[in-house]
């Protein structure tokens, strides 16, 4: 999509130790205890997690298609828009005690939520995030399946947030990920 940012031009927020780069795919493995929470029912503070992010300014829609070769409790892969350290939203693939979870953690003035819908493991999952003012669509398709909402979610509107690939390992000690096909561009109204 021309006018738009590709992955290379993307900065990391917490690099990890290596990672492969085009201009609409990464690879990296995670660093152990990595992690984005903040506050709600744990407590905990955690803004370590592995972000490639890209400055775009209002409404926008991207996509990607994740793998990861979870483990671990709490080994997450997908997307993630950041507007700062208290305003932020992820959503991908979570791994919890051997079930794999549709997951999406929306944190608001330093506040997080997490909500986690059990699906079987897909080889690839499809992600699409549309942010249109302060709201931001979340939508599934595993194995190129047809998209499903799966959330609508409250973000604090911004002129700028950084949005890209996403992965952590809260309680493990890494895992590898792969994505594909990110893409970025103008909001696409969504039929929900």
């Amino acid at each position: 999509m021309t006018g738009y940012p590709v992955l290379t031009d993307g900065v990391w927020t917490n690099a990890p130790a290596t990672s492969v780069i085009d201009s609409a795919n990464v690879s990296f493995t995670t660093s152990a205890d990595t992690d984005f929470w903040s506050r709600t029912h744990y407590g905990f503070v955690r803004d370590n997690g592995h972000l490639l992010g890209l400055d775009v300014a209002g409404d926008f829609t991207a996509t990607v298609q994740a793998h990861g070769d979870y483990r671990d409790k709490y080994d997450q892969a997908g997307l993630m828009i950041h507007v700062d350290a208290d305003n932020w939203l992820k959503c991908g693939i979570e791994y919890v005690d051997g079930v794999a979870f549709l997951s999406a953690v929306a944190t608001s003035n330093g506040f997080s939520d997490w909500s986690v819908a059990p699906t079987a493991m897909p080889d690839w999952l499809g992600i699409r995030l549309t942010r249109v003012g302060d709201s931001v669509s979340v939508e599934f398709a595993p194995d190129d399946a047809e998209w499903r909402l799966a959330r609508l979610a409250y973000l604090v509107p911004a002129a700028t947030a950084a949005i890209g690939p996403m992965a952590c390992s809260p309680d493990g000690t890494g895992f590898s990920v792969q994505f594909r096909e990110f893409a970025i561009g103008a909001a696409e109204e969504q039929p929900h």
